[in-house]
């Protein structure tokens, strides 16, 4: 299953894209600030988030404080199409493939996406290391 790297370059991006490439992943990259993406596909999105809009939305970003949007009283639709006008108000990078989701460049997180049997081995591997020290 091919995950898809949504994002700008920076280093959250390269560092998600550096992760995929060294655990063997396959991953398809786009350039939100290059190719937005369409009120479509960021409805497909939403749909895979749990906090809803709150979960994309950059409000650190230098854009979303230049607007000033009061994002709780816009219609979605409006909002995405804002999105889309605006893709810098995205957080970087969004990772999906068929199931998963994920918003930011976090460690721990982004292993959701190794396949369960080599989150297993690896699983088993920290105990075995573990509890030999605990033996020692």
């Amino acid at each position: 299953m091919t995950v898809t790297i949504y994002g700008a370059a920076c280093s959250s991006t390269r560092k998600a894209k550096q992760w995929f490439t060294k655990n063997g992943i396959e991953y398809t990259e786009r350039n939100v600030i290059r190719e937005p993406l369409t009120v479509n596909e960021l409805q497909n999105i939403l749909r895979m988030t749990v906090e809803g809009t709150d979960e994309i939305i950059s409000t650190r970003s230098k854009i979303y404080k230049d607007l000033d949007l009061d994002i709780e009283a816009l219609p979605l639709q409006e909002l995405l199409e804002i999105i889309q006008e605006y893709p810098r108000l995205l957080r970087s990078p969004i990772m999906v493939d068929a199931k998963r989701l994920q918003v930011g460049y976090h460690e721990e997180d982004i292993r959701q996406f190794l396949p369960r049997k080599t989150r297993e081995n690896q699983w088993l591997q920290w105990r075995k290391n573990h509890l030999r020290v605990a033996e020692s």
